[in-house]
């Protein structure tokens, strides 16, 4: 087996304590300690420092929920029960993380709001890389381009705001519920395909 070399054990624990503890309580120093790498490797990789491993931090967990997610959309032929799987695997990799591997962006994202920053700019394409995946999924299935993508944009950020909740309250159930009422919502556009283009012919 091949060993993961310096850089991405890096970018690995930067990832790791960035989902658990944000930007902000997240030092250069407790990167490199995590990683047992030195300050020196860290600086070699990334020269401009702590904001630069964020960014590779944040591109390396949006790879990985990208994966989670596309192999739950492609777990179901159905989209509304594709959807349901999302959420249901979702929420066991939170209960299996004891609560604390969440979103991979929410605490950065929330923490540099306001800013035109690399982080920010990072995080935003995430969140349409991920929409993009579950657009793609609905649009698969015949339901049209505007409802598509109204429905991925749902979606996307009701499994995050529902992630959220779950952490907090420590307890799936918020995510089983957004996957049930997701589900029963993308229903409503699969049992009737090309229904709003239907009535407005």
């Amino acid at each position: 087996m091949a060993q993961t070399s310096t850089r991405d054990r890096i970018v690995i624990a930067a990832a790791r304590l960035l989902q658990r503890q944000g930007y902000v309580g997240t030092g250069i120093k407790q990167i490199a300690r995590e990683a047992q790498a030195t300050l020196g490797s860290v600086y070699h990789f990334f020269p401009e420092g702590k904001q630069a491993v964020a960014v590779a931090a944040i591109k390396h967990g949006d790879q990985e929920f990208s994966a989670l997610l596309r192999a739950a959309l492609e777990s179901e032929e159905s989209p509304s029960a594709a959807v349901h799987a999302c959420a249901r695997q979702l929420a066991e990799a939170l209960r299996e993380s004891g609560w604390v591997d969440g979103c991979p962006i929410t605490a950065a994202a929330l923490e540099t709001l306001g800013t035109d920053s690399d982080i920010q700019r990072v995080c935003a394409a995430a969140l349409r890389d991920w929409e993009q995946l579950v657009y793609d999924k609905l649009l698969g299935s015949g339901i049209d381009t505007e409802d598509a993508r109204d429905l991925a944009t749902t979606i996307i950020s009701t499994l995050e705001g529902a992630e959220v909740t779950a952490q907090v309250n420590r307890s799936e159930e918020p995510l089983w519920a957004a996957g049930r009422q997701l589900a029963r919502l993308v229903g409503s556009y699969e049992t009737a395909p090309g229904a709003r283009s239907g009535q407005s012919g």
